[in-house]
């Protein structure tokens, strides 16, 4: 089922150590995370896609609520109420408080790693169901890496660019999205290749000058 309405652009900065301890909790980023992509949603939907109960994720739909990262909406039915997230987006703040700070880290890290690790699965997935989606979205379908070649200033620089490209089609805030869109997962990681460290060194040891490699306890050294 598709959401009806959509909201304004609000990105939120957490800085309330009480917020950070709730996304500590795997449902409940899974939670924000639905949210996030799916519009409202009421508890018994979300138990329906995440693998949960509905009493489960109404009590942790409302532990979200009172740290102001979820809202209860009004149930065009009358009936369960739906939950939304309250931002369209999450951007971690600093704070001079050290404790803060040091908790703002640990759930950073943590939230990236889960990222990667979501993207991973969904990734997954959406190749295990390749075969029944329409053509259409098969043929639309994008799985691509490249190796760029760029200085830190370009990088920012292609990715405001990209993000300013996609803003407008982000699912919670687009108006009016026109018949035949639904919800897509688009992924952009770009950071310095983690090898290139490794090559860095390579180079180092072996420059002319360089300390030459010790010998190692498996060798003759006489």
């Amino acid at each position: 089922m598709s959401f009806t309405s959509s909201q304004p652009e609000r990105r939120t900065t957490v800085t309330d150590p009480r917020a950070l301890r709730a996304l500590a909790h795997p449902l409940r980023l899974a939670l924000l995370d639905h949210l996030m992509s799916f519009g409202p949603r009421t508890a018994s939907e979300c138990a329906a896609v995440i693998g949960s109960t509905a009493s489960n994720c109404s009590y942790h739909l409302r532990a979200l609520a009172k740290v102001g990262l979820v809202e209860a909406v009004e149930a065009e039915d009358g009936r369960e109420r739906p939950w939304r997230s309250a931002a369209t987006g999450l951007v971690f703040g600093r704070s001079d408080d050290p404790e803060f700070e040091i908790g703002s880290h640990t759930v950073e890290r943590a939230l990236a790693d889960r990222q990667v690790d979501d993207e991973g699965a969904l990734v997954h997935r959406a190749i295990a169901q390749r075969d029944e989606q329409p053509v259409e979205w098969r043929e639309a379908s994008l799985l691509n890496g490249y190796a760029l070649k760029l200085t830190p200033a370009e990088l920012r620089e292609l990715g405001e660019k990209l993000d300013a490209l996609i803003r407008p089609y982000i699912a919670l805030t687009r108006v009016d999205p026109p018949a035949g869109s639904d919800v897509v997962a688009l992924h952009l990681n770009a950071f310095r290749h983690p090898d290139a460290l490794a090559v860095e060194r390579a180079a180092a040891t072996a420059a002319p000058g360089s300390a030459p490699t010790p010998a190692s306890d498996t060798e003759d050294a006489s």
